[in-house]
This record gives structure tokens, C-alpha cells and sequence, in this order.
């Protein structure tokens, strides 16, 4: 009995860290939109692609020392055809096409929308499961989808009555972006355990970097946006703040606590980034936006509880 309580006291300082952790990846993620939205506003020509290839190129060589790192060890398996090949594909779905759908609807919605909007994809990971594996959705998940989709539904329409079909286009983006990092997770997962998800995270954001910056060059040719001093430490700052500290404290914060309860506590997400929209974009706070993110919140809990 003795041991098994020194056991827990061990194991505590761990599991407090890991939400530390947690909580820090949690707030770079939510800061992410403010951020692109502050961009936006120092000057109407910076677009999605532009404020996407500054903050990937700076975030980049972060995750090719990781990459570097990983090739210099000797007890590195070499990757095999299939997990390139995943690599490739899922780094291109899930860190380029999602982020460029994401940045593109910010344009046009607010980022506490953007951030309800894509806290939805856990529920779409459920409804892809039930429909690639086969697997009958229970009645508690039935419950979690429904407070979920309710609660944004009802942000969704409010903001739609103030701010006209803007929201409608931007919606419909963000959602895309959500539903394409729910197939994302879904799909990398058996390759996250085959080469680590370290390993997988450099190499995954490097092929976007890649994709990113061929998609600049054939939008805006080889020449560097003039923009001004702010727009570059805004691109900074969302590689640092918002890439990839929240994704190596994300990575090491679920390793102390488990996916479970990294999930529960990343809940804070929605909420850390309506008071930052609040306090730096002004944007209003309603007491329809506050029941719809508890819904959606509500609903995640509900399914990681599951």
C-alpha cells in the first residue's frame, strides 16, 4: 500500500507538467487566429498563402534540426515505401490544405468563430469512423454530436445575422479545413506509431513547408512581399508561439497525461481564444457565443469521456 502511494507521489510532478504542458500548446493553438486576423488588418494585400509562407519558412528549420536529428541516430529505422508515402500525403492534407482553408476563411469570419468551428473535429472524427470502419455510433456519442453541432449552430447563425454571407463563405472554409484535419488524424495515426510522432511532426511540416511555398511561388512569383517590420514579427511569432512550441508541448504533454485527458484539458482551447479576440481584436462577446462554446466544448468532453 505504501508503495503504490509513493507510486502516486512520483507520479505526480509528471502528470502536473504534462498539463502545464498541455495548457501552454493549448494557448499557442488559440492565439493562432488573433494572430492571423492582427496580419490581416496592417495591410489589404497580405492574403492566406502570404502570412502562411512567412510562418512556415520561419517555423522550418526548427523542424529540420528535429528531422536532422533523427537521421543522425543509429537506432533510426529507415522509413519504409509506405510510411513516405503517408508522410507525404498526410503532410500535404493536414498541414498545408487544412491551413490554407483555415487562414483563407479567417478573411472573412471572426477568429472565435474559426476557433469553434474547428474544435468540431473530433465529432467528424467520430462520423468517419462510423462510416469507414463500419462502427454504429451510440447513443452517447448521438448526444455529444448533437450539443456540439448545436452550439454552432447557433453561434454560426447569430454571427451570420450581423455579419451577412461573408460568414457563410468563411464558415464553409474553416469547416473544410476541420473536416480535413479529421481525416488527418484518422488517417496518420497507424503511421504515427510505426515511425514516431516526433519524427512524423518534422517531416509531415516539412513537406508543407514545400507546398506552401510552391503554392506561393506560383501565386506571387519569387519575390518577398514588401510589407512592413509588424508583419514579419506577427510571422514569427505564429512559427514560434503557435507552431512548433504548442507542438512539441502538446506531443510531450500527452505523453505524461495520456490522449485522454490531453484532450479534456486542451478544452480550454475555445474559450482562451475568445478573451484574446476579445482583448486584442475587439471582438464582441455575446452570451449566444458563450452557450454555443460551452455546447461545443460540452460535447467534446463527452466524447473523450467515451
Amino acid at each position: 500500500m505504501a508503495s503504490e502511494v509513493d507510486k502516486q507521489r512520483q507520479r505526480a510532478p509528471l502528470a502536473l507538467s504534462g498539463v502545464v504542458f498541455v495548457i501552454i500548446a493549448a494557448l499557442g493553438f488559440s492565439s493562432k487566429g488573433v494572430l492571423i486576423k492582427l496580419a490581416y488588418a496592417l495591410d489589404p494585400r497580405i492574403d492566406a498563402i502570404s502570412v502562411m509562407a512567412v510562418r512556415m519558412l520561419l517555423a522550418l528549420p526548427f523542424f529540420l534540426l528535429v528531422a536532422l536529428r533523427f537521421a543522425r541516430r543509429q537506432d533510426t529505422k529507415p522509413l519504409q515505401r509506405q510510411d513516405l508515402h503517408a508522410i507525404l500525403a498526410l503532410g500535404f492534407l493536414g498541414y498545408y490544405a487544412s491551413s490554407w482553408l483555415d487562414f483563407t476563411g479567417l478573411k472573412y469570419i471572426s477568429a472565435s468563430l474559426e476557433r469553434l468551428i474547428l474544435y468540431l473535429y473530433p465529432t467528424l472524427v467520430v462520423l468517419l469512423s462510423a462510416m469507414y470502419y463500419r462502427r454504429a455510433i451510440t447513443r452517447p456519442e448521438h448526444h455529444a454530436l448533437a450539443l456540439g453541432y448545436a452550439g454552432i449552430a447557433l453561434v454560426f447563425f447569430v454571427d451570420l445575422h450581423f455579419a451577412g454571407a461573408d460568414v457563410l463563405k468563411g464558415g464553409v472554409l474553416v469547416f473544410v479545413a476541420a473536416l480535413s484535419y479529421a481525416v488527418f488524424l484518422l488517417v496518420s495515426e497507424h503511421t504515427i506509431r510505426r515511425v514516431g510522432a516526433a519524427r512524423f511532426t518534422a517531416y509531415s511540416m516539412s513537406i508543407a513547408t514545400l507546398a506552401t511555398s510552391t503554392h506561393y511561388v506560383v501565386q506571387h512569383g519569387l519575390r518577398l512581399p514588401a510589407f512592413s517590420a509588424a508583419f514579419y514579427l506577427l510571422g514569427l511569432a505564429m512559427a514560434l508561439l503557435c507552431t512548433v512550441i504548442p507542438a512539441f508541448m502538446m506531443n510531450a504533454g500527452m505523453q505524461r497525461i495520456g490522449a485522454g485527458m490531453t484532450a479534456m484539458v486542451s478544452s480550454v482551447g475555445p474559450v482562451m481564444t475568445i478573451a484574446l479576440a476579445y482583448l486584442l481584436l475587439h471582438e464582441p462577446v455575446q452570451s449566444v457565443q458563450l452557450l454555443g462554446t460551452v455546447l461545443i466544448v460540452g460535447s467534446v468532453l463527452l466524447l473523450v469521456r467515451r
